[in-house]
């Protein structure tokens, strides 16, 4: 019975974490893109 009370999944810490690497890929593609194209300075 005190199995059943432990929750196996905490959905709203699981979300937060995704949520924040999300972010953070997207800002690194963002930069890797500013810096490709501000190389093509010649």
């Amino acid at each position: 019975m005190i199995v059943s009370k432990i929750p196996l999944v905490d959905w709203g810490m699981g979300t937060a974490i995704i949520v924040v690497f999300g972010v953070v890929c997207a800002v690194m593609i963002l930069v890797v893109l500013n810096m490709v194209k501000g190389d093509k300075k010649k």
